[in-house]
């Protein structure tokens, strides 16, 4: 299984991820880094009417911010642009 494969597995199952993580799936998914602000990082996509807003809670994601991901790829029906 590559990585890319455990990184959705995980994203799927509601486990706990590191804000790296978070962040490389966002990047698979196609979603591009906006701006940053503070501790905020802001996401947009061009198939997506909002941009996604992450900010990390030490080393992890904050898991409301990793189901709202979740939530976004599925109700955009978000494909996979890179596997790495």
């Amino acid at each position: 299984m590559s990585r890319t494969e455990k990184l959705i597995r995980k994203l799927r199952s509601g486990s706990a991820l590191s804000f790296g993580e978070l962040q490389a799936i966002l990047e698979l998914f196609g979603f591009r880094l906006d701006r940053t602000g503070g501790s905020h990082h802001i996401y947009v996509h061009p198939q997506v009417t909002r941009p996604v807003s992450i900010q990390p809670d030490g080393k992890d994601a904050k898991r409301y911010q990793v189901r709202q991901v979740r939530d976004m790829i599925e109700e955009f029906q978000l494909e996979r642009i890179r596997d790495e």
